[in-house]
């Protein structure tokens, strides 16, 4: 297989690739290519329009659409949906020549001696998750965990204070390490103003014929594997009001409690909301009625059929908030308090530093 094609080789895919985003014109892409020293080069275009001709012979990716959200009170300007399919996404990433060598599509062990006493966890494929997902497949199906990715974003500056909610879209197969260089393209934008209904669950319960990298081809099924948000926006995803558990059954009267609430499971989200007997154009009503359950309110989650997916799973944690805040509010501030300012600066300062972790050399309160 030629990753290259329309090119034959690496050479001729790298200087294509500098002249297409270069800022260069087309004329002055000729008056470069007439160069003595270029036109040595065996290259296979020797005019910006030939070129040009090759690239358009470059696949192309997901298309985009847009569509009018009409809306049952009057804007200020035209409510507009930008989106692509979100399953021509997946293959445009399973598919990508780029990530060959960097999918994991089999689920597995990985223990630390060949006594099988200790687990490691690293890549996606190597947890409990993806192992009962594969579980209940069809033989010889591949599991493709969906990940996808939202957050309030500025897309104007000074200009008309235009808000958007970008949602990104990746694939958990792709190896940690690649996946989190955002040069490899990793995520792509899905939609732009998201709504759920332009997820397709189909294609997790009945799977979709794709080609990886090689060619070769594959029964996919595509499950949400993980929804990076921020803690309030995942509130809104799991039909919770604020100060309540995404996750678990704990709200902001349990967060104190010494054990671990049972996890908030999909299904019984949705029989709590079968249970509320008010009509949902009743709106006040309606949301009174939900407070018994700490619901928000929501009717339909996006993610009612989405075949394998569990919020208690893919609402993963936020380590901004839910690891580094937790320890500089809590933990740090305790440890201030035991043993004093100065010992805590002292032994951080003496402690080896390691390659790869943060050393406070100065100690931890500056």
């Amino acid at each position: 297989i030629n990753v290259y094609y329309p090119f034959a080789s690496s050479a001729d895919w790298d200087i294509a690739k500098f002249l297409l985003k270069s800022p260069m014109s087309m004329t002055q892409i000729d008056q470069f290519l007439k160069i003595e020293l270029i036109q040595g080069l065996p290259l296979p275009f020797h005019t910006a329009k030939e070129l040009r001709g090759r690239a358009e012979l470059l696949p192309l990716g997901p298309r985009w659409n847009v569509r009018v959200v009409l809306t049952s009170h009057p804007t200020k300007s035209t409510v507009r949906l930008y989106f692509r399919d979100t399953l021509d996404c997946i293959e445009s990433l399973f598919n990508h020549p780029y990530f060959i060598n960097k999918l994991d599509l089999t689920p597995h062990w990985i223990f630390e001696t060949a006594e099988c006493l200790v687990r490691m966890y690293s890549e996606w494929m190597t947890g409990d998750v993806a192992w009962n997902m594969q579980s209940q497949l069809p033989l010889s199906a591949t599991l493709l965990g969906v990940v996808l990715s939202s957050d309030k974003t500025n897309i104007t500056t000074m200009t008309g204070g235009r808000v958007a909610h970008p949602l990104l879209i990746s694939l958990a197969n792709i190896e940690m390490d690649v996946q989190n260089k955002a040069s490899n393209n990793a995520f792509l934008l899905a939609a732009l103003l998201p709504i759920a209904e332009f997820i397709y669950p189909q294609a997790s319960r009945l799977g979709r014929m794709m080609s990886d990298p090689a060619g070769n081809l594959h029964l996919c099924y595509t499950p949400l594997a993980a929804y990076i948000i921020n803690t309030p926006e995942a509130a809104i995803l799991a039909c919770v009001r604020g100060l309540t558990s995404p996750a678990t059954t704990a709200m902001y009267k349990n967060f104190g409690d010494p054990f671990q609430h049972s996890s908030r499971l999909g299904s019984v989200t949705l029989a709590q909301l079968a249970t509320i007997q008010v009509a949902e154009s009743e709106v006040d009503t309606y949301f009174t009625a939900c407070e018994e359950y700490r619901l928000s309110g929501v009717t339909l989650p996006f993610w009612h059929d989405w075949s394998l997916s569990e919020p208690s799973r893919f609402l993963t944690p936020e380590p901004l908030h839910h690891w580094h805040c937790m320890w500089y509010d809590h933990d740090l501030k305790w440890c201030l308090r035991t043993v004093g300012s100065q010992e805590l600066d002292f032994r951080f300062a003496i402690l080896q530093p390691v390659v790869g972790q943060q050393h406070f050399k100065t100690g931890v309160r500056s």
